[in-house]
């Protein structure tokens, strides 16, 4: 027996609490009306902070992933966490946009960004036998982070400000993440558990070919993929960066109605995840991109008429499930396309086009509503054509697909 055996379910039990921290990210509309009315900053400058914080984490994946095999992932995890602690503490004593852009923006979503990248690939790395699960547990960790910290950050805000509750909450997260990051082990290289063996794959890969980044970024399809990626998340991240304000200003909730509504759209997040993936696996992954872009482009199509806690709900769930479908299958489709092998640092580059959506979808509610007095129908309309674009995007991907696989036969049925 080896002197410190790898306690796998400890490491994911650790792993999942640590991403339902960090996942408190989606929970930033719930900040945003409280920051509005005491600073009086406007909607698409507030949402900003929203958008930095997103577009820094693929950033921060992209390095975290590369040194967490030299000083491995426990290490990479503390820090990320006193990052993401620190700069939620630190947005606590904002007095300006500029310094919760620096505090809650940048440095929270460095921490983000290194913290997920290593709780996610370690993980999976000690899950050979299990790796869809532990992959689905970990992930949909990080999409309920809003479903415990929105009706909480609600709370504390309604009883101590909103300065106070980044306060108490940044602390929490400085004690919990470092502390937690300590009992993550490293997966050795070509772990199995005891008494596994690797099962003979009774079916070929979807590419036989590895490519590391820079072969991936020569291929034609990555940028089709990085674009359906962008397209496939707007959406998502416009109504979780909105969804207090829209909730409390166009369909009249209360504060507290709206954190609800807010922990619906983290669980829809976290079921996407789960379900989009199984059905992927059933239909294909193309297949199911095209069918989350239409129904998501159907939702935002349907919300500008939206009236009611219910069919608000209902819409939430309908881009809830969509965003998270997306999030969910996209490491399988770049793991298809262009290998396993160098799956890591390769979807650390996709994960790029998420940040990109991150600063286009709340900025563009954002910019919307102010031109137009307030109203955000026309932001829903312009995400509802860019669904239309991915639908577009996608089938000509499938056809395109399609023909270089059937180029791949004949040229082996010509050489054999």
């Amino acid at each position: 027996m080896p002197a410190n055996p790898i306690r796998r379910w400890l490491v994911l039990t650790c792993c999942v609490i640590i991403n339902l921290c960090i996942g408190a990210n989606y929970a930033w509309s719930v900040f945003q009306k409280p920051l509005m009315d005491a600073f009086g900053w406007s909607t698409s400058a507030t949402s900003l902070v929203f958008t930095i914080s997103s577009g820094v984490v693929p950033i921060a994946m992209i390095f975290a992933g590369r040194i967490q095999d030299r000083i491995g992932p426990n290490k990479v995890v503390f820090i990320g966490g006193l990052c993401f602690g620190a700069g939620v503490i630190a947005s606590g004593f904002t007095n300006s946009l500029g310094m919760t852009y620096a505090t809650y923006g940048i440095l929270g979503g460095i921490g983000i960004g290194t913290t997920y990248a290593c709780t996610v690939a370690n993980t999976v790395k000690l899950f050979p036998d299990r790796r869809g699960l532990a992959s689905g547990l970990v992930v949909a960790g990080f999409g309920s982070g809003a479903v415990l910290f929105a009706p909480l950050a609600t709370w504390l805000i309604g009883a101590y400000g909103v300065l106070a509750a980044f306060k108490i909450l940044g602390i929490g997260y400085l004690i919990l993440i470092p502390t937690l990051s300590l009992f993550i082990q490293a997966a050795p290289v070509g772990y199995a558990p005891p008494g596994w063996t690797p099962p003979a794959s009774s079916t070929p890969s979807v590419t036989t070919v590895h490519k590391d980044w820079k072969q991936m970024l020569s291929d034609p399809r990555f940028y089709l993929l990085w674009c359906l990626y962008a397209l496939g998340t707007i959406s998502g991240l416009m109504i979780i960066a909105h969804a207090s304000p829209i909730g409390q200003e166009v369909i009249r909730l209360s504060p507290q109605s709206a954190a609800v509504a807010i922990s619906i759209l983290a669980l829809a997040n976290t079921g996407g995840r789960i379900f989009w993936g199984w059905v992927s696996d059933k239909i294909g992954r193309l297949g199911t991109v095209v069918m989350m872009f239409v129904l998501g482009g159907a939702a935002m199509l349907t919300l500008p008429n939206v009236s009611g806690f219910g069919a608000f709900a209902m819409v939430l769930i309908i881009v809830g499930l969509c965003f998270g479908g997306f999030m969910g299958i996209f490491p399988s489709i770049t793991a298809d396309t262009f290998g396993s092998k160098h799956l890591g640092m390769n979807y650390g580059v996709m994960f790029t086009a998420f940040g990109m959506a991150a600063f286009v979808g709340p900025r563009l509610a954002a910019v919307v509503k102010e031109a137009h007095q307030g109203d955000y129908a026309w932001a829903f309309l312009i995400a509802a054509a860019l669904s239309l674009v991915g639908i577009v995007l996608t089938l000509f991907l499938v056809f395109s697909s399609a023909a270089i696989q059937k180029r791949m036969r004949n040229a082996s049925q010509s050489t054999s």
